[in-house]
């Protein structure tokens, strides 16, 4: 294994040390080498709405269901191809085996 590295943030210009556990850890997930020190890597995550993966909630699309006319929210882009259904709607299709796709041997 490796030695500490010393590396300076590219954010705040501070020298900070990536040990050599930080590089085992780093090198098993397949991340590559830090340029933030930890505080700026922790400031931009909470900038970035905590996760770093996605800076806000996801939004809905509002559509009017196909089954029962009333408008709902769904969480995806609609095509304009295929009708959309509220959840009541599509659970009751679901159920009715009206959806049209392959069962999954529930053991029927």
């Amino acid at each position: 294994m490796a030695g500490d590295i010393s590396l300076q943030c590219s954010d705040c210009g501070q020298d900070f040390t990536f040990t050599a556990a930080d590089q085992a850890f780093f090198q098993e997930r397949g991340y590559s080498t830090p340029k933030r020190c930890k505080n700026c890597r922790m400031a931009k995550k909470n900038d970035q709405g905590g996760s770093g993966y996605r800076s806000a909630p996801a939004q809905g699309t509002p559509v009017i269901c196909s089954g029962c006319g009333q408008p709902t929210t769904v969480p995806f882009e609609p095509r304009g191809d295929r009708p959309v259904f509220c959840r009541d709607c599509y659970q009751a299709r679901k159920g009715s085996g009206g959806g049209g796709g392959s069962s999954r041997g529930r053991g029927r």
